[in-house]
């Protein structure tokens, strides 16, 4: 009897599609355990909880982390790189005038908050009963994103395009609001979700003086 050998071209596209279905099982995993850390807190969530709600068994999450800590890591580092990464590479946020670039930012910004990860913002809070590396990689995290937004707007405000009071009051109530958008709008879909959001930039651009576009 012969073993019949497969060809490196079919073996590659198999390889492929379980490395695949391991990444996206990953990232539900992470998503998961994002939104339950988030919503209850790093002490009241355990492994077993993130299996409930994935609805597997505890030892199919061993798989893949070895424990809460790594698991919370994993969720912190992948989900927050991954969002802003999302954010700078947006071609509407390198090029433009200050006003046309915040507004595509927000605008995006509200827009994956409520449609891709509407529990995970809660993470990035920073709670005091979190471990202190955790703590401190994710104020790293937050000072990453918020770069994105701070230079544009001191750009505005150093150009004359934009007018603010404070810059750090302008940031804040502009990150509170878009900190809210997902529970505001949990329950809007379709082109309601997009006129909400639609609005809520508006409103946020006020906020450096620049009137709401009209349509």
């Amino acid at each position: 009897m012969t073993t019949q050998q497969v060809p490196d071209d079919e073996a590659v596209p198999a390889l492929s599609r379980v490395q695949r279905k391991r990444g996206r099982r990953i990232q539900e995993i992470l998503r998961v355990a994002a939104e339950l850390l988030g919503e209850r807190g790093y002490e009241a969530v355990s492994l077993d909880d993130v299996a409930e709600r994935l609805d597997v068994t505890k030892g199919s999450l061993y798989y893949y982390f070895s424990s809460k800590d790594e698991l919370g890591a994993a969720a912190i580092e992948t989900l927050g790189n991954e969002w802003t990464s999302r954010l700078e590479e947006l071609p509407e946020v390198r090029t433009g005038s200050p006003g046309q670039r915040l507004r595509a930012l927000i605008s995006a910004q509200v827009t994956v908050a409520v449609r891709d990860y509407p529990g995970v913002l809660r993470l990035f809070l920073v709670p005091d009963s979190w471990p202190p590396v955790l703590r401190s990689r994710i104020k790293e995290l937050r000072r990453r994103h918020d770069r994105l937004f701070r230079d544009i707007l001191a750009e505005g405000v150093a150009t004359g395009a934009f007018t603010v009071i404070s810059l750090d009051t302008t940031l804040r109530c502009m990150h509170a609001a878009m900190t809210q958008a997902p529970m505001w709008y949990a329950k809007v879909r379709g082109n309601q979700l997009d006129t909400a959001v639609a609005e809520l930039t508006d409103t946020l651009m006020m906020l450096v003086g620049e009137a709401p576009h009209r349509t």
